[in-house]
């Protein structure tokens, strides 16, 4: 068998012998009937960032292929804000590659993400799985190849507090239990999660951990493995989609939110990004980051002001984005460094056997290290669009490739220094600042909106309702008013606490 199918955890992959990608609609009729399944779920992301789900009794096979074939209508406007309810009917349509066998159902049920239609049968220009498949192309007509993607899912847990084993004041990474206490929950989600598709990397507890009235916050993150950019998208949707409802099951609460409270953690949603051509990673060349590499970084160091408006797009997103923290702010790169705006992590460049070193019995190993090379993109959080986030992000690794100084601009903005230590002063006041809200991040995206809309990626109509939302908080100055004031950090919180 294929390796890249034996052990696989998706249901369909292991029934069917053949990956996602492949399944056909008769590969589904065939599952439906030969494992009982009884209804359908399609499930399409709608404006607000959640899956929506329309649910179908198999009433007969001719109608399952009715379904299947054709589709279904839905109210657009119910769905999005820039359709008008006088012509709001679109078509879904499901994508068969992304059928998964629901995990929380009673009832024995296939579910599939959807596209969407407009009513001439054409993909809806401003949905957004639409507009990250318009980004892609773009990448791929432009420089030849692939644009690859995967995210850090970052989120707290929240119960009771068990007062057993208390975990370290945000000294929470990587904690085993006892001290961690949802390390069962995050491996049952991520379980779920590869069952459904998700080509997971690992999980683990994170930095953040602590007790508020009696209830413990704990963070967690689930990593994912770099994948086409669509995919990535579509499994950081359903994954959201697991973790909630699994934490409903468990009567714990769940956000994704960026800032929690002052002085404690925030969540991110960092997406690491490569480059492949024919296959073979294009981030290295002899073994030091390749001018492939560098130009894209170039085009997120131009539109990292405006890639917040996807990916950091309520107030509290810049309660996490302040100065002296690990989330950025200020546009540079760097290696290995965490206080970045884009981070080049460690990518196995070393020359060493590290395997048969720590296994002295093994024979030498050969492992071609230079496709796990990445970038890393730590602006974002769980607020965002994940469509319009890593659409964006490849829009502006695009426009590095398009721009003449690009190399340049690479090399202005890399930083191999902390740059909030006081010796260090005259580097930090060359690099230029992200917003500092969203009013500001609307600001930006107005201004640098033109690089979006080419070649048809991002609809003006999509640009202008985003930036219709960010300046309806009229937040310019909340920052400064809220402070260290913690009960109106927490009232703000509460506001926006199941964002995303």
């Amino acid at each position: 068998m294929n390796k890249e199918l034996e052990l696989s955890p998706n249901r369909l992959v292991a029934y069917l012998g053949k990956p996602c990608k492949a399944f056909t609609k008769a590969d589904i009729v065939r599952y439906i009937k030969e494992n009982d399944i009884r209804m359908v779920n399609f499930m399409y992301p709608a404006g607000d960032g959640r899956l929506k789900t329309l649910n179908f009794v198999i009433n007969n096979a001719a109608y399952l292929d009715a379904i299947l074939t054709c589709g279904e209508r839905v109210d657009g406007s119910s769905l999005f804000p820039f359709i008008e309810a006088g012509s709001s009917d679109l078509y879904v349509l499901p994508r068969f590659s992304t059928a998964f066998v629901d995990p929380f159902a009673e009832i024995p049920t296939l579910s599939m993400l959807c596209s969407y239609f407009n009513k001439d049968g054409e993909p809806l220009e401003s949905s957004p799985e639409n507009t990250l498949r318009k980004a892609c192309r773009a990448f791929r007509d432009v420089t030849g190849m692939e644009f690859q993607a995967m995210g850090e899912l970052e989120y707290y847990v929240i119960a009771p507090d068990c007062e057993l084993f208390p975990a370290t004041d945000q000294k929470g990474y990587h904690e085993s239990a006892p001290y961690a206490k949802f390390n069962e929950f995050r491996t049952e989600c991520m379980a779920y999660i590869a069952q459904a598709g998700g080509q997971i990397k690992y999980g683990h507890s994170e930095v953040g951990n602590f007790t508020i009235d009696g209830k413990i916050y704990e963070q967690n993150e689930i990593e994912f493995l770099p994948v086409a950019a669509e995919d990535a998208a579509d499994q950081l949707m359903i994954a959201k989609w697991i973790i909630r409802n699994l934490a409903f099951q468990y009567r714990y609460d769940i956000t994704f939110a960026p800032k929690i409270t002052a002085g404690k953690a925030g969540s991110g949603l960092h997406v690491h990004m490569r480059i492949v051509k024919d296959g073979q990673n294009q981030m290295l060349d002899g073994g030091v980051l390749s001018a492939t590499a560098r130009k894209a970084i170039a085009g997120m160091m131009e539109l990292a002001p405006s890639i917040t408006a996807f990916g950091n797009t309520n107030p509290t997103s810049y309660f996490r984005l302040v100065p002296h923290q690990e989330a950025p702010t200020n546009i540079c790169w760097g290696d290995r460094n965490r206080s970045v705006l884009v981070r080049v992590p460690l990518g196995w460049a070393a020359k060493s056997d590290m395997c048969r070193i720590a296994n002295p019995l093994e024979a030498e190993s050969r492992y071609d290290t230079s496709q796990k090379q990445t970038v890393e993109m730590r602006s974002p959080d769980g607020s965002a669009d994940v469509y319009q986030l890593i659409a964006g992000l490849a829009v502006a690794c695009r426009h590095g490739f398009e721009m003449e100084n690009a190399l340049e601009v690479a090399d202005a903005t890399y930083v191999n220094v902390n740059i909030h230590k006081k010796e260090n002063e005259a580097k930090l006041l060359s690099l230029r600042q992200l917003p500092d809200s969203c009013e500001a991040s609307a600001a930006c995206l107005e201004s640098q909106r033109a690089v979006f809309e080419k070649y048809n990626v991002f609809s003006a109509a999509m640009i202008d309702g985003i930036i219709r939302r960010l300046r309806s908080y009229e937040d310019g100055h909340l920052r400064a008013e809220i402070g260290e004031d913690r009960e109106q950090m927490l009232a703000l919180v509460k506001r926006y606490f199941h964002c995303g």
